[in-house]
């Protein structure tokens, strides 16, 4: 039997190496049109870094190992170009351009799937690179040798751009990174994105995410040559472009030869990967293979299960008729610096579109027993139907997230459900996990969901919550208040609230919440088992806050590589040295103070004490294993009045140095280095009117205050919150009065009205010709010139909530705030308006 196998890489060459295996008489050709017929193409991204050392370990076979130890005669730099079925032959050129026929008994298309590059302008010019394969790799490489780039923008947000992000970095390159959607990672939901893009942020990544790319132009005489401009007219400067914007399915060749395609280009094969025509197999990136829990057909460019596609083809080629491909559920994994983030089955979208009602629950467990060194936190979500059927899990941490995610994975397949969970026997060791493991605590915390013990609500929901219908309780401790709460929320900690539970409503839900989930269901079933009807807030605040203003990290300075130690260390604003004032303080005592394996809040409540038994001066040296602290700790120096002087991360840890109080230098210097213009007149402006004059001359002020280098915020209450009120915003759950609000109310920038001369609109329209004309933006081209320019717009919770606006009616990159955020803001600037 002769059998001619189109491509390598992992579908390919497992086909060819499988039949060998069950068929050694079968004569096997496999054709490679590029020079390697089989590359680790996942690890590419890491010999930028040098973490793959050997370009050489990359090829995982060669031709001669292929042939001297299998017998397959493989043969690279030769193209397949066109399929004749009902003669049974293949034409294939070589690189020379000679062109000749080979005849088949069976044929295996792996022809892969190729880069995305949309046809925009520049995506041709020297510096824009794609990474697929190892020559594109090699050019990467001498560019980076010959060129030194020290800007770089990569523009897509999956796997493969995020690797290759990272390895940027660690080369001590700066990054921006593009995505089209509002998160990177698009199997995991936004709240796990979230924490990622949160710690992307803080190793110094540039962040754009909902702008696209529009174009790459060249920057004569400038310092960097590339100029990457964006839909939203944002313009990056770059020494080299990486595109990795995804890819599509090649079946231009299985097209050609009439066989059948599915809805978006894949292959279409049965479960033996026999295509339309029966001589004619498929595996791998092109083909369209079942979904196993939503039952429907989906195509899925990994490596495993394109390898698996392989012996199941294999195997049916020789006669084999026992194995089948069962299907995929989507497993997978990514590093991000000190991180791993990895998901198995369906996310919420993916739930939401096949109309699968499901709940989900967030638990935030340390990886192995807290009492051994070097617990970290492991922060894991499970979906489930309202039944208890396993649907999908995602995971982030610094350690034991691929062990989860790998047992939850099993769980799916095997049909299990949470109660199953709850019974998994898992091994513990405490170098190891934990008598109950995080799987076990998720299974328990979506069972107590489904009997009713626990109920829970998720971040989401909060936005939506009826101030008549619901109370908002705070178990967390008073000191942790600083790091702030849900809106409107009253804080009774867990210690205290049984001697307090009169003052809780027996009329009204009551939604739970505490940092990270465990005490608030303490605090749930005490209420519960009291008459009150009571949900936890699942993921607590850590999660709600996380989500919700995933922006956060932007009051700590971004770290870069410090190529003196491995490690990652805060140095300022896109590289610029750390501030000397902050570094010539005058420290008091040093104090040393260890967090390891303590849970959210429990490092900076040891933080929090620790501070009350110093003087103004001294300096505590900080080291925790959970990187929430790393979020936290800059947030918390700067609320409670003290300085943070440094950040580290490295080897699962997080260094922090804080110093009680803050010193004029060192709060002048933290300034400066965020913007080092600044000269002190920083501006907060409280946006009241919703006119159009008005709000004009609101941004005109701010965006005037930019230009010259000095911070801006403006705090937008009541109707001034028309203004930042999207066009086009989702449906989002209102009451009648809310929804009558809305109808009432203009809807964003395009909407507003003059508050003298309107004419009934006739006076608008005259203005915005007028302005027009004279070439002067208009207010939605101003909004979004004051983001770019580093502008804070904060939204008015409360006004929020008496005008029934919900969060995601609001544009991209507005912060909620309460008061007291607008009145920190005034207290540290010198100008005030009140529009």
């Amino acid at each position: 039997m002769r059998v001619l196998i189109v491509g390598g890489v992992a579908g390919g060459a497992s086909t060819a190496a499988r039949l060998r295996r069950v068929d050694e008489a079968a004569e096997i050709i496999m054709f490679e049109r590029g020079p390697y017929v089989s590359f680790a193409n996942c690890g590419l991204p890491y010999h930028i870094s040098g973490k793959i050392h050997d370009r050489e370990s990359l090829l995982v076979t060669t031709p001669q190992t292929l042939k001297e130890t299998l017998n397959i005669d493989a043969r690279p730099n030769s193209e397949v170009i066109g399929i004749d079925r009902a003669a049974k032959t293949i034409t294939v050129r070589e690189t020379g351009g000679r062109e000749y026929t080979e005849a088949y008994d069976k044929l295996v298309l792996s022809p892969g799937a190729s880069p995305i590059v949309p046809p925009l302008p520049g995506l041709n010019r020297q510096g824009v690179f794609i990474l697929h394969n190892i020559p594109e790799l090699d050019a990467i490489m001498d560019w980076i040798k010959t060129r030194h780039p020290k800007r770089a923008v990569v523009v897509g947000g999956g796997f493969i751009g995020l690797e290759v992000a990272e390895n940027l970095i660690e080369l001590g390159i700066q990054v921006a990174l593009v995505e089209m959607l509002p998160q990177v990672m698009a199997p995991v939901d936004k709240d796990i994105a979230a924490m990622a893009q949160q710690h992307l942020t803080l190793h110094g990544i540039d962040l754009h995410l909902g702008d696209g790319l529009k174009a790459v132009a060249e920057k004569t005489g400038e310092a960097s040559p590339l100029s990457v401009e964006l839909a939203s007219g944002a313009e990056l400067p770059a020494d080299m472009v990486v595109l990795a914007i995804g890819v599509r399915p090649e079946t231009g060749l299985a097209k050609a030869a009439g066989l059948e395609l599915g809805p978006r280009g894949h292959i279409d094969v049965n479960d033996f990967m026999q295509t339309s025509d029966p001589n004619i197999y498929a595996v791998g990136d092109a083909v369209q293979i079942l979904h196993r829990l939503t039952g429907n057909k989906t195509g899925l460019a990994l490596a495993g299960p394109a390898s698996r596609q392989g012996r199941v083809a294999a195997d049916h080629i020789a006669g084999r008729s026992d194995l089948k491909f069962n299907g995929v559920q989507g497993t997978s994994v990514v590093k991000l610096f000190d991180l791993t983030v990895a998901s198995t089955g369906l996310n919420s979208k993916q739930l939401q579109d096949a109309g699968l009602p499901f709940h989900a629950v967030i638990t935030h467990n340390n990886q192995h027993a807290s009492y051994y060194p070097g617990a970290t936190n492991l922060t894991l979500k499970v979906l489930y139907s309202p039944e208890g059927k396993l649907y999908g899990a995602q995971a982030i941490g610094a350690d034991g997230v691929e062990k989860r995610i790998d047992v939850l994975a099993t769980a799916i397949y095997a049909g299990l459900s949470v109660y199953d969970l709850e019974q998994l026997e898992l091994a513990y060791a405490p170098p190891y996990g934990s008598s109950r493991d995080p799987v076990n605590i998720a299974g328990f915390s979506a069972a107590n969901q489904l009997r009713g013990d626990a109920p829970v609500m998720t971040w989401e929901d909060v936005a939506g919550l009826d101030q008549e219908e619901w109370f908002c309780l705070d178990v967390r401790r008073e000191e942790e208040l600083s790091l702030g709460a849900l809106p409107k929320a009253t804080n009774i900690p867990l210690n205290v609230l049984r001697e307090r539970m009169g003052e809780l409503p027996k009329d009204k839900k009551i939604l739970v919440n505490c940092a990270g989930g465990q005490r608030s269901y303490y605090a749930v079933r005490a209420l519960r088992q009291s008459g009150f009807d009571a949900y936890n807030l699942t993921g607590g605040y850590r999660t709600y806050s996380c989500a919700v203003n995933p922006g956060d990290y932007a009051d700590c300075e971004p770290i870069v590589p410090n190529n003196g130690g491995g490690g990652m260390t805060m140095e300022g604003q896109k590289g610029v040295e750390a501030p000397e004032a902050v570094q010539t303080i005058q420290p008091g005592k040093t104090y040393k103070l260890d967090a390891c394996g303590l849970q959210c809040p429990g490092p900076i409540l040891k933080l929090y004490n620790q501070m009350k038994e110093m003087n103004d001066g001294d300096v505590v040296e900080v080291v925790a294993t959970d990187f929430g602290f790393a979020a936290d700790v800059g947030a918390w120096s700067k609320t409670t009045g003290n300085t943070l002087l440094d950040l580290k991360t490295g080897q699962g840890e997080v260094h922090a140095r804080v110093q009680k109080g803050r010193a004029p230098a060192a709060v002048a210097a933290q300034e400066s280095v965020a913007n080092p213009a600044a000269a002190g007149k920083d501006l907060t402006m409280v946006v009241f009117s919703g006119d159009l004059d008005k709000a004009i001359a609101a941004f005109i002020i701010a965006n005037g205050f930019a230009s010259m280098g000095q911070n801006a915020t403006l705090f937008f209450t009541f109707w001034g919150l028309n203004i930042l009120r999207k066009n086009d915003p989702p449906a989002v759950k209102k009451n009648f009065i809310e929804r009558m609000f809305g109808w009432m109310m203009p809807r964003g920038a395009d909407k507003l009205g003059l508050s003298q001369m309107r004419m009934m609109g006739a006076g608008t329209a005259m203005i915005r010709g007028i302005m027009k004309k004279n070439n002067v933006s208009s207010l939605p081209e101003l909004i979004a010139e004051a983001q770019r320019n580093g502008v804070k717009l904060l939204a008015c919770q409360m006004s929020m909530d008496l005008m029934g606006i919900r969060r995601e009616e609001l544009l991209d990159g507005v912060e909620v705030a309460g008061v007291a955020t607008m009145a920190a803001s005034a207290t540290e600037s010198n100008t005030h308006y009140f529009i």
